[in-house]
């Protein structure tokens, strides 16, 4: 028997392909063999990580397939058909809905992506779902199968190298207050309703302040341009800056720059983000929307509306009020012991056991 990972792409430095090579390792040391097969293998996967979906052999019966599912593929359909034991680790698909007007492609992929994985429902022996929220998802589906909830395996001791001198030479100590979303440039992550929040804040209170929207928006050009257009009507360019598609090592310095992370994002299977906020004790200002209050727990303070003048004067709030910032602070801790590596790999091979064990 062998216990094998099959996704659609493998990158290296995101959510999906972390936890895919975190569980690499975790099943090699509990003895399985356990090679990566990947329809797509980013550029900085070490050679031999993962094999190409080509390579595929033909599968015993006894042989374990954990599936990650994320978006449309016709991985979804031949999955289903496979006469192994099939395991599902949903990651969650953003509602085809955001996308509408922006890019055609990822509207019908994600579309596409919910009838996949309805039609897998009753293929499937077991699922891993990253949180309750997508736990709940799946039941809406119509699975019926065992669920366990387990969260994605975040490599903490990465963030720990050293930031990007020249970010930090550029933004360090100078007066300013940074505040930071980080998240890839895209319709439901909501960038426009921290504009509108910030460019109150930045009126009403602070007018020595800005704002890092750290993310990638490729294939999100019609977004990008949407949202340069609104910052330019703002008067807000010099305040607001896209820093782009940078290095990890740039990334984690503005998580170290930032005095407040906050998320509008309106839909989230897990939302990493949060917790790598928490890892560099940030406050964090989130909008309690899908698996967001799950993950962030104690650890923020939420809110319930997209009203910008109230956002900014929580956002004033948090800034201003050390007593209650530090009490946030110091509820990140708890909520970060339940997402350390040992939490989280005992928490996955015991659905490991599970799965192995379910019919």
């Amino acid at each position: 028997m062998q216990v094998l990972q099959i996704l659609p792409t493998l990158n290296y430095g995101d959510a999906i392909g972390n936890d895919t090579l975190a569980i690499h390792q975790i099943l090699k040391e509990n003895g399985f063999p356990s090679p990566i097969y990947a329809a797509n293998i980013g550029k900085r996967i070490p050679e031999g990580a993962a094999l190409p979906l080509s390579q595929l052999p033909s599968l015993a019966w006894d042989d374990v397939v954990l599936y990650h599912a994320a978006i449309g593929t016709r991985l979804n359909y031949e999955v289903a058909s496979m006469s192994c034991k099939k395991v599902m680790i949903y990651h969650n698909i953003t509602p085809p809905d955001f996308f509408r007007g922006y890019s055609p492609s990822m509207e019908l992929q994600t579309r596409s992506g919910y009838i996949g994985i309805k039609t897998m429902s009753r293929a499937m022996d077991y699922c891993i779902a990253d949180s309750e929220y997508n736990k709940s998802e799946l039941r809406r589906m119509g699975y019926t199968c065992p669920i366990d909830v387990c969260p994605i395996i975040i490599p903490f001791e990465d963030y720990d190298q050293t930031p990007n001198q020249e970010v930090l030479d550029k933004y360090q100590n100078d007066g300013w207050t940074n505040l930071l979303f980080v998240g890839r440039i895209a319709p439901n992550k909501k960038q426009e309703d921290i504009i509108r929040a910030f460019y109150v804040y930045q009126q009403k209170y602070n007018p020595k302040s800005r704002l890092f929207l750290v993310g990638n928006s490729a294939g999100m050009e019609k977004y990008q341009q949407r949202l340069d257009a609104y910052i330019e009507k703002l008067g807000l360019e010099e305040k607001v800056i896209f820093p782009g598609h940078i290095g990890f090592d740039e990334i984690l310095t503005y998580y170290q720059l930032a005095h407040l992370f906050v998320c509008m994002s309106e839909h989230e299977g897990f939302c990493v983000p949060l917790l790598e906020a928490m890892h560099f004790k940030k406050p964090i200002l989130a909008y309690a929307s899908s698996a967001v209050p799950e993950t962030l727990g104690a650890g923020g303070l939420l809110t319930e509306t997209k009203d910008p003048r109230e956002n900014a004067a929580l956002m004033n709030y948090i800034l201003t009020h050390a007593n209650f910032r530090q009490s946030l602070l110091q509820n990140q801790q708890q909520v970060l012991h339940r997402f350390q590596y040992a939490q989280v790999r005992a928490r996955f091979e015991e659905c490991l056991q599970n799965a192995l064990s379910s019919r």
